[in-house]
């Protein structure tokens, strides 16, 4: 990854440089928007002002908003602390399925190979 101030480019993708804000203009910039939504007819009218004044792209300021409401519990859906919770419990279930086969593998080889010694050694 080869970065150019604030933006990054992956080396082998061939996509555009992604800028990187920080938390404090993310906040900032949907703040505006909210408090702008009441001076355009729509909310997505007030996204596309508030995303050519902030250089960032409409529809990426569109989700930080509805994930600022999700979270303020003015839009149905899970918050993104719960979301992370979540993630976190799949990939522990994850890992411990994982565990679980190379066990019951390791269980089935040796149950194969304690057979094979016991015939060996018992066979009439």
């Amino acid at each position: 990854m080869v970065r150019f101030g604030s933006l990054t480019k992956d080396k082998g993708t061939g996509k555009r440089p992604v800028p990187r804000y920080s938390a404090e203009v993310r906040e900032r910039v949907v703040r505006l928007v909210q408090e702008q939504r009441s001076a355009h007819k729509t909310q997505w009218a007030a996204i596309r002002s508030t995303a050519e004044k902030s250089r960032c792209s409409p529809e990426t300021l569109r989700r930080r908003l509805r994930r600022t409401e999700r979270d303020a519990g003015q839009r149905p859906g899970v918050k993104t602390d719960e979301r992370e919770r979540l993630q976190a419990l799949e990939r522990e279930v994850r890992a411990l399925k994982r565990a679980h086969e190379i066990r019951r593998k390791a269980s089935a080889l040796f149950a194969a190979a304690e057979f094979d010694r016991y015939t060996k050694y018992h066979t009439p």
